[in-house]
């Protein structure tokens, strides 16, 4: 097939206008710690750059070992008297910071695309997502209840409670910063605990943009502390380490993910870990095609496939794989590569340069093996970390795209016989954490959900992630659920008061 891709000069590479310049002057670039923004102890700044140019957007705080103290110090010095504030008035700044963050879309969405690359119609979704997770929680703070029973001998009664766990470190990454911010911040204050982020260093404005939010809708100083860093061994490390710290919520990469467990055991504290993912996307005979081909449409291309939901391994019957390839690989190839802010942009640039050449090796790994690129299948020439949509066929079965997650937009594509097949090349992964499947079969819809063994499955629909819906996996993808009733739980103990008969 004709490689299609359109690279449009215009926007591709292209520099930040004087009005984004501008907007960017607004933006907050210090720490803040107990309420108040301020500089790095030790006045280290760090620059964040334009995935679109390899230019640099705006230099910003860099924290260090102490600033990370200070933040738990704050934090835990007003864990008491937030857990101890009314659950409508934790709901009700959640509920003001929504309002704000809605007003504001257009703000989030140019920070998100500047300093992360992707299209403005994404980060405005983006801007919606995440923005949910603070109306939604604000609902859950006053929903918090324990229970109260009589023992089955009769004897005592049985009064059980929920708390606060205490104070909280986040980790979040770079490719959604708004929504993986709000998807641990906003059950963490509806819980009543106190907080130190660490944004990702790739993408800190988004954060720093939502905590002046929060100050603005009234939350007390110390309760969120932000330490963007480039040092975050030396930064959270101690914090991790620290009696005062009661839970650490993660979401990144599997390897750095079994890290931080390892070394979160010295104080034994709760976790979250959001992990790694290698998503099948099952199309089976009796699929309604176009259906199929529009939701792996949005399976693989969110974010320009950056993201650990992403649809990594296209599995599909024997009967519909050349087509559905041929399809793919069309729609996919007539997509405009493009900074993120330019009209006409479908697909913006990957992160950085480690992560265009690791996708690059990806394909070419399989290439070497044997694969045949409809589309794409090299990067773009010029400024920025462009990599052009790619369909992968006749992959081999050994080649690493199968096993290894591909931030990137491409699409390695593999065909199957029977359901029984197409099951074992789905669980054929060290990753759980989302499935994809398209038939006409509710029962075989059904066997599907039960049997691929993944955390989250969507059936006949290429998205999934919903704030009132646990989003979480099983195996090496993590543990513990963010979002929905279940999202709350992380953040609350478990205290039983046995009383004595009152008869």
């Amino acid at each position: 097939m004709e490689n299609t891709l359109k690279l449009d000069p215009a926007v591709t590479g292209s520099s930040v206008t004087a009005a984004e310049r501008e907007f960017i002057a607004t933006l907050p670039k210090q720490l803040f710690i107990d309420g108040e923004w301020t500089d790095a102890s030790d006045g280290a700044t760090s620059a964040v750059e334009d995935p679109s140019t390899g230019a640099t957007l705006a230099w910003i705080a860099n924290a260090s070992p102490a600033d990370g103290d200070r933040a738990l110090a704050a934090a835990a010095r007003v864990q008491d008297s937030w857990a101890a504030t009314p659950p409508r008035e934790r709901g009700e700044i959640l509920r003001r910071a929504f309002e704000m963050v809605t007003a504001r879309a257009d703000d989030f969405a140019l920070a998100m695309t500047l300093e992360m690359g992707k299209p403005l119609a994404e980060s405005r979704g983006e801007v919606a997502y995440g923005a949910e997770f603070l109306r939604w929680f604000s609902e859950e703070a006053v929903r918090i209840s324990g229970r109260y029973s009589t023992a089955p001998d009769g004897k005592s009664r049985l009064l059980v409670t929920k708390r606060p766990v205490g104070p909280c470190l986040f980790i979040t990454p770079w490719n959604f910063p708004l929504a993986m911010a709000t998807r641990k911040i906003a059950p963490a204050i509806a819980a009543g605990c106190t907080m130190v982020l660490k944004p990702a260093n790739l993408t800190p404005l988004t954060a720093l943009l939502l905590t002046e939010v929060f100050r603005e809708a009234g939350l007390p100083a110390g309760v969120l502390n932000v330490i963007p860093t480039t040092r975050p061994g030396e930064v959270t490390g101690p914090l991790i380490r620290d009696s005062r710290l009661r839970k650490l919520s993660f979401t990144g990469s599997t390897g750095v993910g079994r890290q931080l467990i390892a070394d979160s055991a010295h104080q034994v504290l709760r976790t979250s870990m959001e992990l790694g993912g290698n998503a099948p996307f099952l199309v089976f005979e009796d699929a309604d095609l176009d259906a199929a081909l529009d939701g792996a449409m949005l399976a693989k291309l969110r974010n320009m496939g950056e993201a650990c939901t992403a649809a990594n391994r296209f599995i599909v019957h024997e009967s519909l794989v050349r087509e559905f390839s041929q399809r793919l690989a069309e729609r996919m190839g007539s997509l405009t590569l493009g900074r993120g802010s330019a009209e006409g942009t479908n697909i913006g640039p990957l992160i950085d340069a480690k992560s265009r050449a690791k996708v690059d090796e990806l394909v070419q790994d399989a290439v070497s093996g044997g694969a045949t690129a409809l589309t794409g299948g090299s990067p773009s020439d010029g400024a920025g970390y462009f990599y052009p949509p790619t369909v992968l066929t006749n992959v081999p079965a050994t080649a690493r795209i199968l096993q290894e997650e591909v931030f990137g937009p491409v699409a390695p594509v593999v065909s199957f016989s029977t359901e029984a097949e197409a099951i074992a090349l789905a669980n054929d992964t060290e990753f759980g954490l989302v499935a994809y499947a398209y038939t006409r079969d509710l029962n075989r819809g059904l066997r599907l959900s039960e049997q691929v063994d993944v955390g989250m499955f969507g059936l006949n629909t290429g998205i999934v992630s919903n704030p009132a819906a646990p989003f979480g996996g099983v195996k090496q993808s993590g543990m513990g659920r963010e979002g929905g009733s279940e999202g709350i739980e992380e953040y609350l103990e478990t205290r039983y008061i046995g009383i004595a008969d009152p008869s």
